[in-house]
């Protein structure tokens, strides 16, 4: 097999692990070691690997139409829509009339729909929180509240500006400096490759007054939170909230490529022909793989994601080096006592578990939905273990 570093470009390293294939929750590398995945492909193998429903739908539509473009329609990305729009609106007959979606192929991608949208107002200046991560294009990057990551890139697209994430009267000061030129609020329900941050309690119910005090867009970044990781099928029903522009990606086609920007009222009807496009967005075998997803991530399945993550996290929280476990369902950031996360992260393989260190003191859990309690409970004894020696070896 050809060397990384003599074929790849250097934006990510070389990885240390090399993956052959995946069953279930675990995942077996080139030496023929298995895992336990806490990672799921940064939240994105929601179902697992060779999940058979996912299999046969994914195979069947690669057979029978790979892709068509938009210039045409197929039932798949059809369907989805209507999946999503249907999951969005919760029963709500009006809510969903007025719902629409435009599919890309990330969540990046999806983000900047969004800030098309936001400019088709014709308004200037996009509030988006300190330390969110909205994507590496470079509108997202715009929207990214993270210097060190668009410092290198500048200048990037104009009219952001930031706010500390959950910080009500600080948001709400920076919108009247110019409450009639403020396009759009962009917020994390939580901020994932920060560290696993929640956001307050109250925090969206108050984003969602100041938009409509102002007649502001309320877009929420759902890419990592969305499609039942947190338990909810959207982490903003969990706040009881209804924002204007909702983006996904990861979860939502169970590994294969696919974005999306759902918008409802005034928001949806912003583009028009010609307006945005993406060659591949509703891809028809993305879309399979999408319908799937949303057939087996039901009601009663959130519920068990809850069940299963409250079990992962009262696990892990009793283990010696840990302060504490915040996030919510199967996204979870774990607080260490020391900052071990990174040397954690490194010697996992050896443990036969995989997981990710977001900042120095934490880790990430984000396993595939289907893992089970006793996946869970073998999970928590592996990384018990890996972080007694790391603690040892610090």
């Amino acid at each position: 097999m050809p060397q990384w570093s003599h074929t790849l470009m250097d934006n990510y390293g070389t990885p240390p692990l090399t993956i052959v294939s995946g069953k279930g929750a675990q995942l077996t590398d080139d030496h023929g070691r298995t895992h336990i995945d806490l990672l799921a492909g940064i939240a994105v193998n929601s179902l697992g690997y060779g999940h058979p429903a996912l299999v046969e739908a994914v195979s069947d539509q690669v057979a029978n139409l790979a892709h068509v473009s938009n210039l045409f329609q197929s039932a798949p990305v059809l369907d989805l829509g209507a999946a999503l729009i249907e999951r969005f609106a919760a029963g709500d007959a009006i809510l969903a009339d007025d719902t629409r979606v435009f599919f890309c192929n990330s969540g990046a991608e999806a983000n900047e729909a969004a800030f098309k949208l936001a400019r088709l107002t014709g308004k200037r200046r996009i509030l988006a929180a300190e330390h969110g991560f909205h994507g590496r294009t470079m509108g997202s990057l715009a929207l990214t509240g993270q210097p060190d990551k668009r410092k290198a890139f500048e200048p990037l697209p104009t009219g952001a500006e930031f706010f500390p994430y959950g910080d009500v009267d600080y948001l709400r000061k920076l919108v009247e400096i110019n409450p009639s030129d403020v396009a759009a609020i962009i917020v994390e329900p939580i901020q994932g490759e920060t560290g696993v941050i929640p956001a307050p309690g109250g925090f969206l119910k108050a984003v969602r007054e100041i938009c409509d005090e102002h007649e502001i867009l309320f877009i929420v970044d759902e890419v990592q939170t969305g499609i039942g990781r947190t338990g909810d099928f959207f982490a903003h029903q969990h706040d009881g909230v209804i924002p204007d522009v909702v983006t996904m990606a990861k979860g939502l086609g169970g590994g294969l490529p696919i974005g999306a920007c759902l918008a409802h009222g005034a928001a949806a009807q912003l583009f028009t022909p010609g307006s945005h496009g993406t060659t591949f967005g509703g891809n028809p075998v993305s879309c399979a793989a999408g319908n799937v997803v949303l057939s087996v991530i039901d009601d009663n399945f959130c519920a068990d994601v809850k069940r299963k993550g409250a079990a992962l996290a009262g696990q892990v929280a009793q283990l010696p080096q840990v302060d504490h476990v915040r996030g919510r369902g199967l996204m979870l950031g774990v607080v260490l006592k020391g900052e071990w996360a990174k040397q954690a992260v490194a010697k996992s393989p050896e443990y036969g578990v995989i997981v990710n260190a977001p900042s120095a003191s934490v880790l990430r859990l984000t396993p595939p939905l289907i893992i089970s309690d006793e996946e869970i409970e073998a999970a928590v004894q592996r990384i018990g273990e890996l972080l007694a020696d790391v603690e040892k070896e610090s």
